[in-house]
Formats: structure tokens, sequence, C-alpha cells
């Protein structure tokens, strides 16, 4: 064994060592849709008077985590986010309402001296004037119009607020401790209202909270005119319930919050659903692994057998380094977690190829020769193809939202574990086993030594492509133009995400057809609803725009014919941030484009580059174009495929175009069309084998994910299975065209020419040839 299989040994067991033991000590961090609970994202709105910037947003944010604590959730979460948005996270809080009614308010307290009955007032008054004039109108505690004078005293004033139980008036009521400066106010005010006779309004003193009269309670008899009430505090009296009591007291001594905040965006996920989509997701990834392992090792013996120990490897470590990093694990995360486990094994078999091609060239070569030979010459391969992977994930996590985010860190963190389990961990057991004797003789154990089913096929049949690359072209052609009438002629539904509106799942006790509940919620007051059957029988209600209350409502006239109800999931989106994140996923999408152009042109020629991004943007579209003819739906989770689309068209195009710049550089005589089909027919094991290993996993995720995973899984099958096709026969025959453009000499292996022009001349290379 050489020195540096050893270092390759000792470090793979060292940091396999460690992901054990991280796995086994500490354990991850879910996110609510895998651990149920409420999100929510609040928007600090502009006022009059305050501008919601990145300071006021952050003493918004302050109260607001005051006011949460208070209410006793568990480990609640709450991060700034941009200028003007807070993110906070309930775990465990399925029912929203309260939540939203206590850290929604903007709690603005204000005491105010009444200036007698508003007779001129009709009916009962609102608060017309809200701008501290002499003449502000609002009701008291019993709807009575009261005309108050300015605001004499803030509710920055009050240093605590407690709420009691008072049992001489059989009522709860909330204590008030002010401040030394509110307390001199305090008996100023009440010291003037004690000037009017007893049973005068004058008398009262007002105290309102968020522009309504909560309680206006006389002065004592006693009290003297000017004397007014101790400074030290009061109370609040009125029909107050023991939870009113509690939440106005946890309000007013939260404090008041800058400026008012907007509910933009609400997600609210069952335990049970969060427990049946780790379920879900853990059978998939033992299932598409399982297959997975089994299908490299009838491939490729016992080379396979040992990448499938790797591959085993990269799934601790992996997760070990999620754990360790505290990324937050979302749904998307776990998704794009099991998927790394089918895109893992894609750099090992580049290696087996090129080491398989390297024995069929040469038999007498030794087994580690070939195998090291094998590495070097699939370094630029698979650099390339992770790098553009990598690509998406940070795409993903700058451009996308919420979950979306967690999946772009999982698929990063998974880029690099899979590129540290084939590179360190396969690289040492198979370097290990090829120094054993009896794998070396025995050519059909180690799996390399003989070329593969595929490629002995290949070379029986040696088609004939790219006679004619404008016939390919067409054929691609006609596929994005079937895909374009789908998006015209069906429409493509725009998930709830990117529409605004509400989307929630119920789960009843009762069997509900569709039919049933949408004429039930229509004659409840809800027909622009649209009801639809969701797994296992649950009913999924989308609308527009609605409050928790009507949600409350909505619920309330489901149990009516369903029985017992029960809320699966609930999201909520504001119109403005639908048409952000809209807008973003456009951004999203046109920036992957340009980033993967600039990054093919850079390593490749530019006619490479074009055809490339020409045939992801092929693929783009037929998978948008599928999901518009199946009418499913397309949301942020959707563009987390597509965008992981790209980076996997992207990575197979770069498979063949390295090859095709290697025997390009090498046969520089030789026509394009020839030295492409070669490259096409040569790499063609890698791609079969590459992308069975992920259909495995996706079709595990399809059957086994349920309805959260299922349309991911669906449009990246769709991507695969359509990007397997738009590498070979859209960036191939698209790079040809192109090539006819332009009198380039061929590229220098692992250098890019720009502008069509050739690279720096050798100057030992005087051009003689043998």
């Amino acid at each position: 064994m050489t020195r540096a299989t050893t270092v390759r040994a000792v470090l793979a067991a060292a940091v396999l060592l460690v992901s054990v033991f991280i796995s086994l000590t500490m354990s991850p961090r879910l996110g609510l849709d895998l651990q149920g609970g409420t999100r929510m994202v609040l928007q600090a709105k502009d006022s009059a008077t305050v501008e919601a910037d990145r300071e006021t947003t952050d003493r918004t944010l302050e109260v607001l985590r005051q006011r949460i604590d208070s209410l006793g959730v568990a480990e609640p979460v709450l991060t700034r986010s941009g200028e003007d948005r807070i993110i906070v996270e309930l775990p465990d809080v399925q029912d929203p309402r309260q939540a939203a009614a206590v850290i929604g308010r903007t709690a603005q307290l204000s005491f105010h001296a009444v200036q007698g009955p508003a007779a001129d007032a009709p009916g009962t008054p609102d608060a017309s004037d809200t701008t501290g004039s002499d003449r502000l109108t609002l009701p008291d505690e019993q709807g009575r119009p009261l005309a108050l004078g300015p605001a004499r005293l803030s509710g920055a004033g009050v240093q605590d607020a407690t709420a009691s139980f008072d049992a001489q008036r059989a009522g709860w009521n909330v204590s008030l401790d002010f401040h030394a400066d509110a307390g001199r106010d305090w008996t100023r005010l009440t010291g003037e209202a004690a000037c009017h006779p007893v049973q005068d309004e004058r008398r009262r003193v007002a105290i309102v909270l968020d522009e309504k009269v909560i309680s206006s309670p006389q002065v004592d008899p006693s009290v003297r005119c000017e004397a007014g009430l101790p400074s030290d505090g009061t109370q609040i009296t009125g029909s107050f319930s023991a939870k009113e009591a509690r939440d106005l007291a946890l309000l007013i001594k939260g404090g008041a919050l800058p400026v008012p905040v907007e509910i933009v965006e609400q997600r609210t996920v069952g335990p049970t659903l969060g427990a049946a989509a780790i379920d879900a997701s853990a059978q998939a990834a033992l299932i598409g692994a399982a297959a997975t392992a089994l299908f490299i090792t009838l491939v490729y013996r016992l080379f396979g057998a040992l990448a499938a120990v790797a591959l085993a490897a990269y799934g601790v470590i992996s997760y070990a380094a999620l754990v360790a990093l505290g990324v937050t694990l979302t749904l998307p995360g776990l998704a794009g977690f099991v998927l790394a486990i089918g895109m893992a094994v894609d750099a090992n078999v580049l290696v087996f190829e090129r080491a398989r091609e390297e024995c069929a060239e040469q038999p007498s070569r030794s087994l580690r020769s070939a195998l090291t030979i094998g590495f070097r010459k699939a370094w630029s391969a698979v650099a390339d193809s992770n790098v553009t992977t990598l690509l998406a994930a940070g795409l993903l996590f700058f451009l996308g939202s919420g979950p979306v985010k967690g999946f772009g860190v999982t698929l990063a963190i998974g880029v690099v574990a899979s590129m540290f389990s084939a590179l360190v961990i396969a690289r040492a057991l198979t370097e290990i086993a090829a120094g054993s004797r009896f794998v070396s003789d025995f050519r059909g154990v180690n799996g390399i030594a003989r070329p593969g089913a595929v490629r002995t096929w290949l070379t029986r049949r040696d088609p004939r492509l790219f006679r004619s690359p404008v016939r390919w072209l067409l054929v691609s052609t006609a596929l994005v133009a079937v895909a374009l009438a789908g998006i015209v002629v069906r429409g493509v539904d725009l998930g709830v995400e990117f529409t605004g509106g509400r989307l929630v799942e119920y789960s009843t006790s009762r069997p509900v057809d569709v039919e049933t509940a949408r004429s039930t919620l229509a004659a409840a007051g809800f027909g622009d609803a649209e009801v639809t059957t969701a797994g296992d029988g649950d009913l999924s209600v989308r609308t527009g725009k609605l409050d928790n209350d009507g949600e409350h409502a909505l619920r309330a006239a489901l149990a009516a014919e369903g029985g017992e109800t029960t809320k699966v999931r609930d999201e909520l989106i504001g119109p403005s941030l639908g048409d952000e994140l809209r807008r973003n996923a456009l951004i999203a999408l046109a920036v992957a484009v340009l980033v993967q152009l600039a990054y093919l042109a850079v390593r490749f020629r530019w006619t490479f580059a074009v055809a490339s991004v020409a045939a992801l943007v092929h693929d783009v579209i037929v998978v948008v174009g599928a999901f518009a003819w199946l009418g499913r739906p397309v949301d942020g989770i959707f563009l987390a495929a597509l965008l992981t689309v790209i980076g996997y068209s992207v990575n197979d195009s770069v498979v063949v175009f390295d090859r095709v710049r290697e025997l390009w550089a090498g046969n520089r005589k030789t026509p394009l069309p020839t030295i492409a089909r070669r490259a096409v027919l040569q790499t063609v094991p890698r791609t079969v084998n590459t992308g069975m290993g992920a259909l495995f996993i996706l079709a595990a995720l399809a059957v086994l994910g349920g309805d959260s995973l299922a349309d991911f899984a669906l449009a990246l099958l769709i991507g695969i299975c359509v990007g397997t096709w738009s590498s070979v026969f859209t960036a191939v025959p698209g790079a040809l065209v192109l090539e006819r453009t332009t009198d380039a000499p061929p590229p220098v292996p692992g250098r890019a020419s720009r502008r069509g022009r050739a690279p720096r001349r050798d100057p030992l290379d005087n051009g003689a040839r043998v």
C-alpha cells in the first residue's frame, strides 16, 4: 500500500469516526414542516411618522420576542429577514389565531382626559381622528361615545403590567406600575379630572389601547382636586376574562410596536404530517440507496460493492455535517439529502468507466495503474459537474425562500460530502483492493478489467450518430413546441406561494366527497374556494384572501359534514409576497442560465457553452410544459427541482464535452462529427449508470414520499430523462452546427479557447509528426 493510499485511509477513518460520534450524540434541528407548528413572516409597514428601516425592524423584533416568550411557546425562533421582515417560528402551535392576535397588535397604549360625551357623534363612532387633536372621539367599554383630549401619557411610561383577580369585584383586572416621570404625569392627569363633580363624564380618565377605549374609570370621590392619585400605579378594570386580562397585560408589558406589522406569510403543519414525511423520506432513502448499491454492485462487481460502502459512509458524513452545522432540516432539505445519495455515485461511475477504458486499450496494464489513470482523467469532469451543481445550490440559497433555502444548503453539503466519499474513501478502498493478487488475477471479480454490457453493445453496433445534426435539433424543437403548447393551452398552475392566497388541507373523521365539500363551503359564504382531494382522503381547500377567523369558520363548515375536522397543513401567502416570490423565481432561473453560461464559457469553447445552455433551456421548458399538461402545481418546491434539473443537465453536458475536448485535442485532423460520435459512445455507459442511480432514489421518493414530495420527485424524474436526451441529442448537435460557423482549431484539454481562437502554442512543438 502506497503512502498516498495510507494517508487517504487514515483521513477517511478519522472523518468517519467523528461523523459517527456526532450522529450518535447530537440531534438534528427539524424545521416546522417536519416537527409541526406555525411559521409566520411579518412585514413592518411604513407609518406616517416612522419609517420601517433596519433599526425599526430590530426594535419590533425585540418587542415581539418579549410577547412570544410570555406566551409560553417552547423554543420559539425569531429572526430578521432583510430590511423590514421578521420570521417567527412557533413549534407545536397549531392554531395561529391566538399568536397572531397577540404578536400582530401594535399595542399603542395611551391615557387621555375625557372632555365629555360626544353627543354629536351618531351611533357608536370610531377613531376618525388619530392625530392627537383636542377632539378625538372614541367609544368607551360600554360603547358610549366619548370626546377625548390629547394623549397625556403613553405606554412607554408603564414599567410593569400584571393580571390579577379582584375578589371584592369578582373580576379580573390589570395592574400597572409606572416609571417615575410617567407616575407624576399620571398624578397630574387624575388630579385635573378630580376637579370635576362626581358622576360628571369629565371626571373620567380614558385608557386607550390600539385606538379603542378599554377602560374609562371615574376618579374616586375621595381624591381631591389637583391632588391626584398616587404615582406608583393604577388598575385597568373591565369585564375581562382571565385570558383577556393576561393577554392585555402581556401586550402592555411587551411594549408597543414601533410600527404596525402585517402577516405576509403563514404556514402551519400538523405534527402527524411532519412525522409521516420523516418516515416516508427515511423509507425512500433506505430503499433507494439499497437499490442503487445493488445496481452498482452488479455493474462493477467488487469495486461497485466498495463504492456502495463509500456511499453508506457518505450518508453518515453528510448527516453529521448537517447536524454539526446546525442546519435546519426542512422537508425539501430532507428530499435534497435523499436525492444527493443517488447523485453521489456519479464520481465513482466516472472513474470506473475511465479505468475500464484503460484496461480495454492495454489489457496488460495493471489494475492499480488503470485505476490511478482513471481517477486522474476523470478529475476534470468530476470537478466541473460538481461545480455546476454547487452553483445551482447557491442560487437556491440566495434567491429561494423559506424551506427552499434548506434544500440548497442540504444539496451543497451533499455535493461536498459525495466528493470526499468518492475521491478519498472509495479511492482508498479500491486501491487497497487493487493491490490484492486475487482481485487483479480474476478479472470477473473486480468489475473493472472487463468492459460492461453497455460498452460492449455500443462497440458492436457502432451507431453512426450526427450524420445530420440538424435532424436531432428538429426533434428537440418538436419537444419544446409540445411543451409550449401545454403552457399556452392548459396554462401553468401557479401555487399559492406565487399567486398569494391560502391553501389548507383538512382531515375529516367521516369521508366527504369533493362536490359535497364545495356546495357546503359555497353555502357558508366561501363560493370562491377550490376544493380538491389530497392524500389518504383528505380535502385541500384553496381560496383567495382569507384571515385566521375566516379559516376557522371554513373549518367549522366542513365539520358539519365531515365530523371532527383536523387541519393538516395551512399555507397563507400575502399578494405582495406572492408577486415578490414569483419575480424572484424568474430571476433565479435567468441567473442560473447566465451563471452556467459564464462558467462553461470559461471552461470550454463558446460553442460548447452556448450549446449546453440551449440544452438546459430546452430541459426547463419541457419540464414546465409537462407539468402544465399534467395540471400539477408550480410552487417553490418545483423551483428547487427545476434548478436541480439545470445543474444535472449541465453536469451531463460537461461530461460529454470534456471527452470531446480531450479526443479532439489528441486527433486534430479528425472531423469533429466523428470526434463527437466517439465521445458520446464512450460516455454513454457513465450517463446510463449515473442516471439509473438517481432514478432509483427518485422513484422511491415518488412512490413513498407522499403528496409533499411526489411533485418534486416527478419534476426531477422528467428532468433527468429529458436532460440525458438533451446532453447527447441537443447539446452535441447544437455545438456541431455552431462549429460550422468558425474555423477555430481544436482545444487543448483542460483549457478553454476564447472567442474561437486557438490556445497559445507550445514552443517545443515544431509541428513535426512521425
